[in-house]
């Protein structure tokens, strides 16, 4: 009898510590999936606030070009804008995950710099340079230089600036800095928070390493230090596995409890 009271006790031991590993199992992942919905929301509506603007930037250019004979170049340039517009827009549509937001800002990046040419094009002056986008902002398309910038209460860098960025910062006056929602409040989108990285990637990680960034954005607000977007994903990821760590030490823990407790039930039986 005694044994029949242990091997029930024994089950219903294992059985308690199970079931709490697995409670505790899908509330972490509930959690995840969670956190990367929340990722997906606000990735996601900073890439529909781009291709809006980037579909109303290509209603201006209608306007410009209407009346205006386009020779091939010009045109080639011009439908790529097009279809950079319809691609991010499949692209978004398209997307099911946060990291998938990149796609879409790729698109981007290459439709800003065509309608730059264009523009070139209609004023009969030279294209412009291939260059990162604007680092203020990278709706603000293409950069046409780099220029000295400190964010408040950092050190001094060189980023790339649009023309009307540029001409700001060199009259000492604030550029016009993208913002997006964290919590109740609109901040930098280089302090947005990991959510953010997948949808600046997009625009820059073409340029990392290039000449034009060489001891510009890499080791900078962007793509290194504490606290930047990219640099949250690894402390996101590091802060997942740590979590992971703590909770299959704490069914470790719980099964080494039972094993106590069933040697005390046995200590107990043969005194």
């Amino acid at each position: 009898m005694e044994y029949l009271v242990l091997m029930l006790v024994f089950g219903v031991l294992i059985g308690g510590g199970l079931f709490a590993a697995r409670h505790s199992a899908r509330q972490k992942e509930r959690a995840e999936q969670a956190e990367l919905e929340n990722q997906l929301s606000v990735s996601k509506r900073a890439a529909e606030e781009d291709v809006t603007k980037f579909g109303e930037e290509l209603q201006r250019l209608d306007s410009d070009v209407a009346g205006h004979a386009l020779d091939e170049p010009m045109q080639q340039d011009y439908s790529r804008a097009l279809d950079a517009y319809d691609d991010s827009k499949t692209s978004l549509d398209a997307v099911t995950r946060p990291d998938e937001i990149r796609h879409v800002t790729e698109i981007l990046e290459d439709g800003r710099y065509a309608i730059a040419c264009v523009k070139a094009r209609l004023a009969g002056e030279p294209l412009p340079q291939k260059r990162p986008p604007c680092f203020f902002n990278p709706a603000h398309g293409p950069s046409s230089q780099n220029v000295e910038w400190a964010p408040a209460g950092g050190t001094a860098r060189e980023v790339p600036a649009c023309p009307a960025d540029a001409e700001r910062v060199l009259a000492g006056a604030d550029p016009y800095i993208r913002t997006v929602q964290r919590g109740a409040q609109r901040v930098p989108y280089w302090e947005g928070g990991p959510a953010y990285a997948p949808w600046a990637q997009g625009y820059y990680s073409s340029w990392r390493g290039s000449d034009l960034l060489s001891g510009v954005l890499i080791g900078s607000l962007l793509f290194g230090g504490a606290g930047n977007i990219f640099g949250g994903i690894g402390a996101g990821m590091a802060g997942m596995g740590e979590g992971m760590g703590e909770m299959f030490e704490g069914v470790g823990e719980g099964f080494e409890g039972i094993g106590d407790g069933i040697g005390e039930m046995f200590g107990d039986l043969f005194d």
